[in-house]
C-alpha cells in the first residue's frame, strides 16, 4: 500500500517533481499546498487543497510532506516551508526517480528529491531539502550541504563541499576537491577552479565573483 503524501509548492517544479514520484510509485499524492487563491486549482493531475496557512492541520492528518516549491533567487521560502513541517512533526521521505542512479554507499538526507537521470556516486553525501535536478553528477566523495539546488546537468567532480544553501547553475562544472561557501550561486555554464570562500554570486570560466 502506498503512502499518501502532500506537496508544498505549486509551480513549474512541482510538476517535474509529481513526475518523478509517480514514476517512483511508492507515494500516493494527495494533494498540493499553494496561495489561498488558487485553491480548487489543479497542477496536473492533483488538486490545491490547501495554503500554508494549513500546513499545521495537514500535519494532524497526514505523515509525508515534499518541499516542491523551486529555488527562487534564495532558498529561503523553502527553508521556512521545510521548517514549518519539521517543528509540527510532519516527516521528510527522500524521493528518488528510478532512472536517476544513487551508489549504495551515498547517503542522502530527508526530503531531498533525486531526478531523472541524475547521478549521485560512492560515498557522496546529500544534504536535507535539496534538489539535485535531472542530469547532475555527483561524483565520489562530494558533500552537498542543506537546501542546495544542484542543476540540470551540471557536475561536481570527486570530493567537492558545496555548503548549505547553494545554487550551482545548469552545465556548470566544479574542478575536484574544491569547497563552496554557503549562500553562494554559481551561474549557468560556469567553471569553478578554485575555492569559493566568500559567498556571493559567481559567473564565467573560470567564475569570478560579480555580486
Amino acid at each position: 500500500m502506498k503512502q499518501e503524501i502532500i506537496l508544498i509548492g505549486g509551480g513549474g517544479h512541482c510538476k517535474s517533481v509529481i513526475d518523478v514520484i509517480e514514476t517512483e510509485d511508492k507515494f500516493k499524492i494527495v494533494g498540493v499546498v499553494d496561495l489561498p487563491e488558487k485553491l480548487g486549482q489543479r497542477i496536473l493531475n492533483y488538486k490545491i487543497i490547501a495554503n500554508d496557512n494549513e500546513i499545521k492541520d495537514l500535519i494532524k492528518k497526514f505523515k509525508y510532506f515534499l518541499i516542491t516549491v523551486g529555488y527562487l533567487k534564495t532558498p529561503t521560502l523553502r527553508i521556512k516551508l521545510f521548517n514549518i513541517v519539521k517543528k509540527n512533526q510532519g516527516e521528510f521521505p527522500v524521493i528518488i526517480s528510478q532512472n536517476a542512479y544513487v551508489s549504495e554507499y551515498a547517503k542522502i538526507g530527508e526530503g531531498t528529491v533525486i531526478m531523472h537521470h541524475a547521478i549521485v556516486n560512492t560515498d557522496s553525501k546529500i544534504g536535507k531539502n535539496c534538489i539535485i535536478n535531472n542530469k547532475a553528477l555527483i561524483e565520489h566523495d562530494c558533500k552537498i550541504g542543506n537546501n542546495c539546488h544542484i542543476s540540470t546537468n551540471t557536475i561536481i567532480n570527486g570530493g567537492v563541499v558545496v555548503n548549505d544553501n547553494c545554487f550551482i547553475g545548469s552545465s556548470s562544472v566544479t574542478k575536484q576537491y574544491l569547497k563552496i561557501a554557503s549562500n553562494t550561486i554559481i551561474g549557468a555554464g560556469s567553471v569553478v577552479t578554485k575555492n569559493i570562500t566568500e559567498s556571493g554570486v559567481y559567473v564565467g570560466c573560470p567564475a569570478r565573483k560579480i555580486k
